[in-house]
């Protein structure tokens, strides 16, 4: 096999893009990224067990 200089410059572009793609998703998703502390946790409902009495 043969080393990246053997490359054409076509396969650089497209690693280039494929790189600069991979960031904007990366940088998509932290944006997108909700905090633990910004969560809220489930609270069970207990209304229902006053009905079955």
């Amino acid at each position: 096999m043969g080393s990246q200089d053997d490359r054409s410059p076509g396969d650089k572009s497209e690693a280039a893009e494929r790189e600069a793609a991979k960031q904007r998703l990366l940088a998509q998703a932290e944006a997108d990224r909700v905090p633990v502390e910004d969560t809220t946790r489930a609270v069970p409902d207990r209304r229902w067990k006053r009905d079955q009495r």
